[in-house]
């Protein structure tokens, strides 16, 4: 199978860009070398040498990007949809532009964090399909863009309808694919995922190959392959065409490195991706998560503080929030989680589906009861595993030990597709089962989650080793428990 194939290719690549040519490959090299200088020489000696191409302004980079499915950087992405919203405004039936519009919009609302983008998306979007017939050519293009937006909506069932449609017009576009396995990931199909990844065009050869292993690397990741989801990024970084675009995988690969526990590795990818885009908020907090892991707090706060002036995610904030927390300091981080509330808001506003979030930090933070009841509605709209674990965690605050268990089960046994390697979902369990009076499984899976990521939280890990200290060592005379 496809993916089988790129994932025994990824193994064995190295991740610096240079690559050794293949004796046919060098000769044929050499021949073309001939043949151009023979060339040359027939040339007439006045003839001037052709000028270089010029290189592609901000517009045409985000346009490139957004029609090729990869990252762009804001600059560009302001660049671009100013371009296009003065095109639309002369020629309102052009449904390619309003497809590129609606998408760049999209890529900028996911990038800031900022969801007012995401109605002036689905306008943009819904007036290029509106204008284009339903089978017509370039359809596909305002399909795609349908489908992104309701995945950065984190509405998974509305992304796989409108995923499907695109397959279905537009089956040989590498780009008609990446919103399905996103999609399907949400909804917890993870067949689909690998059926899917299987059938995606693009991981063989061409401009889309550094895209095409990204997503395949967040495919291993989710099966616990994570060193070949590492080597499959870092061969996508170093073939990106773009700052932009490595700048993205490079973020990537430090939130593995995270995930593996080894803050050192991630903050050297997040300090990478930083380098080559500075407006990358995202790498801006995975660099506070990392540096507050290494006990360089003041540097973690001030880099969330940054990240959150970047891009105002409400996820940040609690991380933010749950740091000061942990360094005894209450009343900010209470300021920190109205920010959240507020940030959950505007995002509510702009059509995104908040529930998830909102159910975690009510679990921890506010009312169990009412993360209880969003997360059994979560489920039943979109049942992913990071909804399980959470229903999970919010039943056990709320001292529902039993049915907490079967949902932290859920998430982290491999009979329901659950082949991450989380930290998180592993201490959820074993603090589940240790309420339970379950010893001996509640030591197994606390010390496995302080294996996977002995800095998975600034909270949870101290909680994690009081609770291990308080349940002792086996009785090595007893039987195991």
């Amino acid at each position: 199978m496809e993916m089988e194939r790129v994932h025994d290719r990824a193994r064995g690549r190295t991740h610096t860009r240079g690559r050794v040519l293949s004796r046919p490959l060098t000769a044929a090299l050499a021949g073309c070398a001939v043949l151009g200088g023979a060339l040359m020489l027939l040339l007439p000696p006045d003839r001037p040498a052709p000028a270089p191409s010029p290189a592609p302004g901000p517009a045409a980079r985000a346009e490139r990007a957004v029609t090729g499915g990869v990252p762009a950087a804001l600059p560009d992405l302001a660049a671009f949809i100013g371009d296009r919203e003065a095109f639309v405004r002369t020629h309102a039936r052009d449904g390619q532009a309003w497809a590129q519009l609606g998408s760049a919009y999209v890529e900028r609302g996911r990038r800031t964090s900022d969801a007012a983008d995401f109605p002036r998306a689905e306008r943009a979007l819904r007036t290029s399909l509106r204008v284009r017939p339903a089978t017509g050519p370039g359809t596909a293009e305002g399909l795609v863009g349908m489908a992104a937006l309701a995945n950065a909506r984190r509405d998974y069932r509305a992304a796989r309808k409108w995923g499907e449609a695109t397959l279905h017009q537009a089956p040989k576009r590498w780009t008609s694919y990446p919103p399905l396995l996103d999609a399907y990931t949400g909804l917890g199909d993870y067949k689909a995922v690998r059926r899917t990844l299987e059938r995606m065009p693009g991981l063989r050869a061409g401009t889309a190959v550094p895209a095409a292993l990204a997503r395949a690397a967040g495919v291993y990741r989710d099966r616990g392959w994570r060193e070949d989801a590492q080597a499959a990024l870092m061969d996508a970084a170093a073939r990106a065409t773009t700052p932009a675009e490595e700048a993205e995988w490079q973020y990537r690969a430090g939130e593995l490195a995270w995930e593996r526990g080894e803050p050192t590795d991630a903050l050297r990818h997040f300090e990478a991706a930083l380098r080559l885009d500075r407006g990358l908020g995202s790498a801006r907090a995975g660099k506070g998560r990392a540096l507050a892991a290494l006990g360089r707090t003041r540097e973690a706060l001030l880099a969330y503080r940054t990240a959150l002036a970047k891009q105002p995610s409400p996820q940040y904030a609690l991380e933010m929030g749950e740091l000061y927390d942990s360094l005894g300091r209450p009343a900010e981080a209470r300021a920190q989680y109205a920010v959240l509330r507020a940030q959950v808001a505007r995002e509510q506003a702009g059509g995104v589906d908040a529930e998830l979030l909102l159910g975690r930090f009510e679990a921890d933070h506010g009312d169990p009861g009412s993360a209880v009841r969003r997360l059994r509605a979560e489920w039943a709209r979109q049942p992913g595993l990071e909804v399980a674990d959470a229903l999970g965690w919010a039943l056990h605050r709320a001292g529902k030990g039993r049915e907490a268990l079967g949902w932290a089960g859920r998430a982290t046994d491999k009979e329901h597709g659950a082949e991450v390697r989380s930290a998180l979902y592993t201490y959820h369990r074993g603090m589940i089962e240790r309420e339970l009076g379950l010893t001996g499984p509640a030591r197994r899976h606390l010390e496995e989650a302080l294996r996977i990521n002995p800095y998975f939280s600034p909270v949870g890990v101290p909680t994690a080793k009081e609770a291990l200290t308080a349940l002792g060592e086996p009785d090595p005379s007893g039987p195991p428990n």
